[in-house]
């Protein structure tokens, strides 16, 4: 009876420290290794799909732009994010939009969303800068920002909050009717 307790005391003893040290270890794992970071996008320059300016009798532009945004997740887990929006400003007023639709990029992978967006030459031509703009300078800058809020799920257990921002300097140059871009991901 006594040899049964002792027995029974030493292999609770074994199996407690076996747990703590499973536990130790799952622990530090979780905060080096498995933490979870936030997902990085990238805007890939853009492409000038389509441009048209008239300036007599009345002016008249129309612009398309092809935006490919592409989204890295650095996680061992899913990164699933919301319904957004693409912002396309011109001297800090938003002259076009590009919904990016809810979707869920795997561990480790990269994902790209494309999208056209026409921008609103109304808004445009109201711009007391736009026809110097055009005329003297030749080029049109805009601005590109975009955000991405979502959550990173690793193994259905732990989820964290995550949110993804991008802004991208575009310029399209009238004379040869080109597109160029450079991003910051922050």
């Amino acid at each position: 009876m006594a040899g049964s307790r002792k027995g029974l005391k030493i292999c609770a003893a074994v199996t407690g420290i076996l747990l703590i040290v499973i536990l130790v270890v799952l622990v530090v794992l979780f905060v080096t290794i498995l933490k979870p970071k936030e997902p990085s996008i990238f805007t890939k320059p853009v492409t000038l799909e389509s441009f048209e300016l008239v300036v007599i009798p009345v002016v008249r532009l129309n612009v398309s732009i092809g935006i490919l945004i592409t989204v890295k997740n650095p996680n061992y887990g899913g990164f699933k994010y919301e319904n957004s929006t693409a912002h396309i400003s011109y001297r800090g007023n938003v002259v076009a939009e590009a919904p990016i639709e809810e979707d869920t990029i795997p561990a480790r992978a990269t994902h790209n969303i494309t999208s056209s967006v026409s921008i609103l030459a109304d808004k445009l031509v109201t711009d007391t800068h736009f026809v110097g703009d055009v005329i003297i300078a030749g080029v049109l800058n805009f601005t590109s920002e975009t955000t991405l809020h979502g959550k990173v799920s690793l193994l259905k257990i732990f989820e964290m909050k995550a949110t993804s921002y991008s802004e991208c300097n575009i310029s399209i140059t009238i004379k040869t009717q080109s597109a160029d871009s450079v991003c910051n991901p922050e």
